[in-house]
């Protein structure tokens, strides 16, 4: 299993309309080959700032099959204009404990 992290941070006011877009966008996302689950926390002291957690099977079940399908670019439509800056994504292998 695989854990994709990105540290998300909305523009100044659009969080209502990035979360209404969230939902949407989840059903894009839990559709695809590899999917295991996801969640989007809100963060404590950044109101603009979320984490979004998302596990996959496989590395390539992200970056390959997610990332180079019809349905990321309708992700990225429904999402993308709300990041200032584009968040960066890292990804991280199984828990050692």
């Amino acid at each position: 299993m695989i854990l994709e992290v990105a540290l998300l941070t909305v523009r100044e006011g659009m969080n209502e309309k990035f979360e209404t877009a969230f939902r949407e966008a989840s059903s894009i996302i839990s559709s695809m080959r590899g999917y295991i689950s996801h969640e989007l926390r809100p963060c404590i002291e950044d109101q603009h700032r979320y984490a979004l957690l998302v596990q996959w099977q496989t590395l390539e079940d992200h970056t390959v099959g997610f990332r180079q399908s019809p349905e990321y670019q309708q992700w990225r439509q429904l999402l993308h204009h709300f990041y200032d800056p584009f968040p960066t994504v890292e990804h991280y292998g199984p828990s050692l404990i």
